[in-house]
């Protein structure tokens, strides 16, 4: 029998400090892999930073019911386990989601993962889903769940053919519409006179699921979509010089009228990008007061001026009186020295 060879202590150590050090390679590793930070960078293009302060997931702890919760329920919208539904899929209902923190950012993409689903066959279902930022929040109105002479952006996504006549264009059907708070949504007429840009979406009851990307970069408005199940964005409306104010809201709206859908959604995930500015652009591109579109005319709306602070009314008031208590002074000093004048001349 052959003698058994046993390894040297310089080998056994060798041996020791290469398991040691593989060990420690593997978990540095699983941990790079699982952290899964809140930002992600395109080839070629910025980096995108997950805004939590703007954004909706699952679970949906709180929303609606606490006064923590960044999010606010309107109407007749519901929080489930898997999605937070607008509308149920029943006549005349009414539903909103908004964020309750307002936008600041300049250049943003914001996700959403969304489901339009229910009962009604070929053209018997509606009214479709919005998504919006504006001026204002938890507004009901007629416009998809939200107020007409919006002020900000509106992205519909239409299931109804409402006007009867066209035949170019098919439903469902997404469109855009930037609004100074002049502007009506013209409901006979699938809101044509005022959309930006369009196209077909055919997003009801598929069973893979369906996403829309808004993304507004150097008042650059681009629109894409995915709904083929491929996870491949898809573009739907390009419209460069949008100008937006910051500081408005994030939302999302249904409604249902004689027909009716379920219309759900799954997520909403606000990204910040950076990157994408030069010093000059940003000198370029300076803050507006109202939304607008280059070379689409919106009927004039003036900006009405800020109500003054409380310390600035104080100020006013405060040297006015200095300013007619001065005024009096000088007033009885010179009748004073017009009285002794006309004295002297008199003896």
């Amino acid at each position: 029998m052959a003698a058994t060879v046993r390894p040297s202590w310089w080998q056994r150590w060798r041996l020791h400090a290469w398991a040691r050090n593989g060990a420690r390679l593997l978990l540095l590793l699983l941990l790079l892999g699982s952290v899964q930070g809140p930002w992600h960078v395109r080839a070629g293009q910025a980096v995108e930073y997950l805004k939590r302060e703007h954004s909706l997931s699952k679970p949906y702890q709180g929303v609606g019911t606490s006064s923590s919760s960044l999010w606010n329920l309107m109407g007749n919208a519901m929080v489930m386990t898997q999605y937070i539904r607008l509308t149920p899929d029943m006549q005349s209902k009414q539903g909103a989601l908004w964020n309750r923190v307002p936008c600041f950012l300049k250049d943003w993409e914001l996700q959403v993962h969304f489901k339009i689903h229910g009962q009604g066959k070929k053209n018997l279902h509606g009214d479709g889903l919005a998504i919006w930022y504006t001026k204002d929040r938890m507004q009901p109105g007629p416009v998809f769940g939200n107020m007409d002479k919006f002020v900000g952006l509106g992205v519909f996504v239409d299931t109804y053919p409402n006007e009867e006549k066209q035949q170019e264009r098919v439903f469902p059907y997404i469109s855009a519409m930037v609004n100074n708070g002049s502007l009506s949504y013209d409901h006979e007429r699938d809101g044509r006179p005022t959309e930006l840009g369009g196209c077909t979406a055919i997003v009801r009851n598929l069973r893979y699921d369906t996403f829309l990307v808004i993304r507004y970069v150097k008042r650059h408005l681009t629109i894409m979509m995915d709904i083929d199940g491929k996870h491949e964005w898809r573009d739907c409306i390009e419209m460069p010089g949008v100008r937006l104010p910051r500081g408005y809201y994030f939302g999302t709206s249904s409604i249902t009228g004689d027909l009716s859908d379920n219309h759900d959604v799954i997520s909403l995930k606000l990204f910040e990008l950076t990157g994408v500015r030069t010093p000059e652009e940003e000198k370029l591109h300076r803050d507006v007061f109202l939304p607008s579109v280059d070379n689409l005319k919106l009927p004039e709306m003036t900006v009405p001026p800020a109500p003054l602070s409380g310390l600035a009314l104080f100020l006013i008031v405060f040297f006015s009186l200095v300013f007619s208590v001065f005024a009096i002074v000088i007033g009885i000093i010179l009748y004073n020295k017009w009285q002794d004048q006309s004295r002297k001349r008199f003896y």
